[in-house]
């Protein structure tokens, strides 16, 4: 049967794409972030899935005001990195796993969760950066990826606890599916930052500091922090971290199949760009 074997946090700045598309990773500025994820991209190698399933958000590329699913589901066997407005990053095509995307779909939604199913769509910086950060710069990705996108830019947005909620539905459907895989559930976003208005450029690195510390020992109890809470302490960017809790949702201790997970990787670091950094790597005990 499949297996979740870890579950994968990070930001997906957009600058640090940029950074990466333009050779920028030495300069002085943007080492020290790199170098956050040089033990990741090693434990990644070590670590190789074949599959992961990668909670996003889209930024108005695939979806715009006309449209905006709340859960939804790539189910395709490919999609192409967006143009952004500055043409599309020099990365590789993402190649999908259709049939356990169709397997997580149904019983998901059998779980009474609505999700949108997306046949085709391109992926924007929110799936493309963190591939880049944990996987470099490869002529093809090393893995499946399963893009699974979350509505955290219009209001209304889902809540914490049905971002908790939801992730156990898919660790039940992906450990369901009949076949032998090595799966990482990756949530992606965050951390505090603030794009506009008055407080354009908040960071609030206690506030996030916190967040990982919570994530990791008492995530049923994050999972019940009401979104005003992630506004006001995090900056209107900030509700992202709700697709985090999508990921932790899906480790075997919240199942009560296992014990807590194992932090292999914690790495904090301000600024990218506008925005904190977090990063964690939880693995299955």
């Amino acid at each position: 049967m499949a297996k979740i074997t870890a579950s994968v946090y990070t930001s997906h700045v957009p600058a640090i794409g940029a950074a990466l598309d333009l050779g920028k990773q030495d300069e002085p500025y943007w080492q020290p972030l790199f170098k956050g994820y040089d033990f990741s991209k090693a434990w990644e190698k070590a670590n190789k899935p074949d599959v992961v399933f990668l909670v996003f958000n889209d930024h108005a590329t695939a979806f715009s005001l006309d449209m905006i699913p709340t859960f939804a589901i790539g189910t395709a066997a490919s999609y192409q990195p967006a143009d952004e407005g500055w043409g599309p990053r020099p990365v590789p095509t993402v190649y999908g796993h259709p049939e356990l995307a169709a397997h997580i779909a149904q019983s998901v939604i059998q779980d009474d969760f609505d999700l949108t199913i997306v046949n085709r769509m391109d992926v924007d910086h929110g799936l493309t950066v963190p591939l880049s950060l944990m996987f470099g710069q490869p002529e093809q990705w090393p893995c499946k990826v399963i893009p699974f996108a979350v509505n955290v830019v219009q209001y209304p947005v889902p809540s914490g606890n049905r971002c908790f909620q939801i992730g156990k539905a898919i660790r039940k459907a992906i450990e369901s599916f009949d076949e032998d895989l090595n799966v990482q559930i990756w949530g992606t976003g965050g951390m505090s930052h603030q794009l506009q208005g008055p407080r354009a450029g908040l960071i609030n690195k206690d506030w996030d500091n916190r967040f990982l510390d919570r994530l990791i020992a008492e995530p049923a109890e994050l999972a019940q922090v009401p979104h005003i809470e992630y506004v006001r302490e995090a900056g209107s960017e900030g509700i992202e971290l709700v697709m985090w809790l999508i990921a932790r949702g899906a480790m075997s201790d919240v199942a009560g199949t296992g014990p807590a997970p194992k932090v292999a990787h914690r790495f904090f670091h301000v600024p990218a760009s506008n925005t904190a950094v977090g990063h964690l790597i939880l693995e299955n005990q």
